[in-house]
């Protein structure tokens, strides 16, 4: 009996562990989407690089996907001026990197003091439906993209993990 018991508990254990492995997320670089007067400038560039690591980097250490490079299809992604409004454009990508998840991102600017940080979650098999996750910023600074991307991570897309 307690042989059996073991057995059983080491059949879940192991069970449970494999069904627990995160899905391969492909995660795409934040885009840009100016809705204010004021043009895009180099600090803009520098702060949708900075965001899109600090995601890849925090999905990764709270274990909600393994992300895998997008560096092998870098030059195709930049071909896809809008992967939010290119009809599956990225899910192929994704798709070409053995991906399970395709994870975008667009930063939209009203103005200096109003943005909205957004991500976008599509599971590229089945038919579950994308999911989208939206963080209003005050102010155009590092420091506010930095609380930003840790809050909407750890609070909308970790919530319960």
């Amino acid at each position: 009996m307690i042989r059996s018991t073991s057995l059983i508990a080491l059949f879940l254990a192991a069970g449970g562990s494999a069904l627990a492995a995160p899905e391969k997320a492909a995660v795409f670089d934040f885009q840009f989407s100016n809705l204010s007067p004021v043009p895009s400038d180099a600090a803009d560039t520098a702060r949708l690089k900075r965001v899109s690591a600090q995601l890849r980097d925090l999905l990764q250490k709270k274990g909600l996907f393994t992300v895998v490079s997008v560096d092998p299809i870098r030059d195709e992604v930049a071909k896809s001026a809008d992967l939010r409004r290119c009809n599956g454009c990225a899910d192929e990508l994704a798709r070409k990197l053995g991906a399970d998840v395709a994870i975008t991102g667009e930063v939209q600017k009203v103005s200096n003091l109003i943005l909205n940080l957004n991500v976008y979650v599509k599971p590229l098999g089945g038919s579950a439906p994308e999911k989208a996750y939206s963080v209003d910023l005050r102010g155009n600074t590092d420091e506010s993209f930095d609380r930003g991307i840790r809050f909407l991570v750890e609070n909308n897309m970790g919530a319960g993990k």
